[in-house]
């Protein structure tokens, strides 16, 4: 059985990293979890592929800084989808950046199940169907929420 556990040393990150897609909603429609050691960018390429064969009408995908250099023209050429970098701004200390927030925020989702705090599982397939569960949990008490009525 291969490592699934590596250290990144430009991120200094030990462990594993989750590279998910999600919607404007913020709620998931892949997600791929690999060693710390693989690249943002090598791991997006396959997620992606895997996104736009299940998800036929996407054509725009917002990413970060992370996901730039010849990813973009892979995905332009092969998948036919675009990829908008969010920058970074030049403003000092905490900002909010369009877009990137909702994948942010399905990170907090994510830390609100407990399992998912720390790095239990033992294989990266566990650990995506531990995030797909989490997600599950979250689209359930959304629909099934009352919804104010309009009058």
């Amino acid at each position: 059985m291969p490592l699934s556990r590596h250290r990144d040393n430009g991120k200094l990150i030990n462990g594993r990293k989750r590279h998910a897609v999600v919607d404007t909603l913020g709620l998931l429609l892949a997600v791929q979890v690999t060693a710390a050691d693989t690249g943002d960018r090598a791991a997006a390429q396959t997620l992606l592929a895997r996104v736009v064969d299940a998800h036929h009408r996407l054509e725009l995908v917002w990413a970060d800084g992370g996901y730039t250099g010849s990813l973009i023209e892979y995905c332009l050429t092969a998948l036919t989808l675009v990829i908008a970098v969010v920058k970074r701004s030049e403003m000092r200390g905490f900002v909010v950046l369009p877009k990137r927030w909702i994948v942010e925020r399905f990170f907090a989702h994510l830390m609100r199940t407990r399992r998912l705090v720390r790095d239990f599982e033992r294989r990266t397939s566990s650990a995506e169907a531990m995030i797909y569960w989490s997600m599950t949990l979250l689209m359930t008490r959304r629909l099934a929420r009352p919804r104010p009525s309009r009058g």
